[in-house]
């Protein structure tokens, strides 16, 4: 017996794609490419964030602390969801929230871009702008990091990914014919 198996092209919530993970799994990278090949709006929260307020993210870290800076976050998270036709490169902390979690659920179709803390820490070690690294030890910061968020991740995701650019192409490529590949 033979059983007709037929696929439709998975539909993007409300023509939205947001992209959540920890900093260094190439949320904005990856956003930008896949923004073209969907024929969609990039839009990065954390660069609209400071476009918006005249200032870098560390800026607002140092003048508003840690709590000062999600306010801030979550506003944006709630203006950003509000849109149609985008893929959404949120920042990394930007699921903390419950609310901006219902927003992203809400409203478009969530991606966990997921890596192994080592693999995240080799792609920011460096990085001089990353105001949740200012720490004693940044790689243990990292991990705590990971601990921390990698369940809300989960939770607000509809699929996870590994963060790599291949498993990525290969979920777009799924999201166009609608077959499950990744």
């Amino acid at each position: 017996m033979t059983s007709l198996v037929y696929n439709a092209p998975v539909s993007l919530n409300r023509g939205n794609l947001f992209l959540v993970g920890l900093m260094g799994a190439g949320k904005s990278t990856l956003g930008r490419q896949l923004a073209r090949r969907l024929a969609l709006r990039f839009v990065d929260a954390d660069h609209e964030l400071e476009q918006r307020l005249g200032v870098t993210i560390p800026t607002i870290f140092e003048i508003e602390g840690e709590e000062g800076f999600r306010d801030r976050e979550e506003a944006v998270i709630d203006d950003l969801t509000r849109l149609t036709g985008i893929v959404l490169a949120t920042g990394g902390g930007a699921v903390l929230r419950a609310a901006s979690r219902a927003r992203l659920k809400e409203n478009g179709t969530v991606i966990y871009l997921y890596a192994e803390p080592e693999t995240l820490w080799e792609r920011v070690r460096n990085a001089r702008h990353r105001p949740m690294l200012q720490a004693p030890d940044p790689r243990l910061r990292l991990i705590e990091l990971f601990t921390q968020r990698d369940p809300l991740y989960r939770e607000v995701a509809d699929h996870v990914v590994p963060s790599d650019r291949d498993a990525v192409l290969r979920f777009v490529r799924s999201l166009e014919t609608g077959t499950q590949e990744v």
